[in-house]
């Protein structure tokens, strides 16, 4: 992959998680805290399943290990980790909301395509400027299949009325990388919560954001 700091597009779309806040290491503190609370071991690779994916899809690959309990059961679980008063705090990734505000004065369309909920995806929006600078926000819930399924970057990109040709996708996971590339987009990956290696498949990487500068082209 290239290092890259300028990009010529004409509308961008978002991953959330890992990619705008940073949010992985309350991610991982809430789904360990899940698995050791009942007794189950809980490392590194197991963490990484959980990565870029929809809460949900990826406990159901653990559920058995669970006997007694729903997926769902599991999951209100982990949200509650998640957002008790002793989970770390997220914060924005580096030149986040410089880049938002950037291109929503620029007029360039801009969506969030995130595996995370709704209610979860606004809170956060919150440390980069706010979900009203966006056109449009994909949750979770709006969508039959999380990443790596395509789903979600189709349903941005007819949201801002684009074509992938003309859009840029950004990601740090490589369930959302692939997501992105199955729907058409070039994407950028950002080395939060994986290195340049794991996020292989991107067309570009960088650290952060900062130093992006954006050249906006018409889109058709």
């Amino acid at each position: 992959m290239n290092q890259i700091t300028e990009l010529r597009a004409g509308a961008a779309l978002f991953d959330l998680d890992g990619t705008l806040v940073a949010t992985e290491h309350r991610s991982r503190a809430a789904w360990t805290r899940l698995f050791t609370t009942h007794g189950l071991p809980c490392d590194d690779a197991l963490l990484a399943t959980f990565v870029g994916r929809r809460g949900q899809e990826s406990l159901a690959e653990y559920v058995h290990l669970f006997p007694g309990h729903t997926v769902d059961e599991l999951f209100d679980e982990a949200v509650g980790y998640l957002n008790g008063p002793d989970s770390p705090p997220p914060y924005p990734v580096p030149g986040a909301a410089e880049l938002i505000a950037r291109l929503h004065a620029g007029g360039v369309p801009i969506a969030v395509v995130t595996s995370g909920l709704r209610e979860h995806a606004t809170a956060l929006l919150e440390l980069v400027g706010g979900a009203d600078l966006f056109k449009a926000l994909i949750t979770a819930e709006d969508v039959a299949t999380g990443k790596p399924s395509p789903e979600g970057y189709l349903a941005g990109l007819a949201a801002l009325g684009v074509a992938p040709a003309d859009t840029v996708a950004f990601e740090d996971a490589p369930a959302g990388i692939a997501a992105a590339k199955a729907a058409g987009l070039r994407c950028i990956g950002i080395t939060t919560t994986h290195d340049a290696e794991a996020l292989g498949a991107a067309d570009s990487a960088v650290a952060d954001l900062t130093g992006i500068s954006w050249q906006t082209v018409e889109v058709g």
